[in-house]
């Protein structure tokens, strides 16, 4: 199997495991389902690359219709290990949305294998909300996350839900779903 099929391989199963298993995100499950989740395998290895990636992915949704593809997840296996440049090209990411005119028709939500949310600790369990096998950029249509959102009761509540999910984890069920062994599975519980 190639990298670009394990990496593959990998995301999925952490779509489906936590992303859906556990639905931290009421929003996944159907077009998982319909298969409108366009899954991007970076090969960008320094942030000219990633720009031209996720530049060519606003297109690629701008130009497709929601029911062929609603969502698209970039995964980023080849760079920003560092949490903190992460967070620097999300950043950058946030404001291309803006400067090209998207803001209000895509937002981007992030994962990062090493998430930690300000004011927390790192190995607090809430961070494994955001937590995934690699850096990951997803460019949600806002139109189609409106329409689940007026479905769904009280989606304030999906936060606090989300860390309570979490936070019921045994060590068995975070190693189970998120991989983790030793350092990451002494999160807080």
């Amino acid at each position: 199997m190639s990298k670009t099929a394990q990496v593959e391989s990998q995301v999925w199963q952490w779509l489906d495991k936590a992303v859906i298993g556990l639905n931290l995100c009421p929003f996944a499950k159907k077009p998982r389902a319909n298969n409108q989740i366009k899954l991007v395998i970076s090969q960008a290895d320094n942030s000219n690359d990633l720009t031209n990636d996720l530049l060519a992915e606003l297109d690629f949704l701008t130009n497709t219709p929601a029911e062929q593809a609603d969502t698209t997840v970039i995964v980023i296996p080849n760079f920003l290990a560092d949490f903190t440049d992460y967070l620097h090209v999300l950043d950058v990411a946030d404001m291309l949305i803006d400067q090209m005119g998207y803001r209000g028709i895509f937002q981007l939500a992030s994962f990062h294998p090493n998430y930690q949310f300000d004011g927390t600790e790192a190995n607090d369990a809430e961070n494994l909300t955001n937590t995934a096998p690699f850096p990951m950029l997803h460019l949600i249509r806002e139109d189609s996350m409106e329409k689940v959102l007026s479905k769904y009761p009280d989606p304030e509540s999906i936060p606090v839900n989300n860390i309570k999910t979490v936070q019921s984890l045994s060590e068995e069920e975070m190693e189970e779903i998120y991989g983790f062994k030793s350092e990451k599975s002494s999160r807080k519980i």
